[in-house]
């Protein structure tokens, strides 16, 4: 039977830096590698709103990507 290994956790922030032409949001990421595994939904959100404040850009999304490697 296959089982699935978690190696390794990003964190992305999704900032909206304005509108274009056609009112449509500009965005822009930033993506955090070497996330803890561990952390949770409520510590990622934490960590993402202490780290908006110190940019200019109101933050839009956040994401987590989870990396895994499957194994026989």
């Amino acid at each position: 039977m296959a089982q699935s290994l978690l190696v390794g956790t990003k964190l992305k922030m999704v900032f909206q830096t304005g509108i274009d032409d056609d009112g449509k949001p500009i965005l822009r990421t930033k993506t955090f590698s070497n996330v803890r595994k561990e952390a949770s939904a409520d510590q990622l959100f934490q960590a993402a709103n202490a780290l908006a404040v110190l940019c200019n850009d109101p933050l839009n999304t956040l994401e987590r990507t989870d990396s895994s490697e499957i194994i026989a």
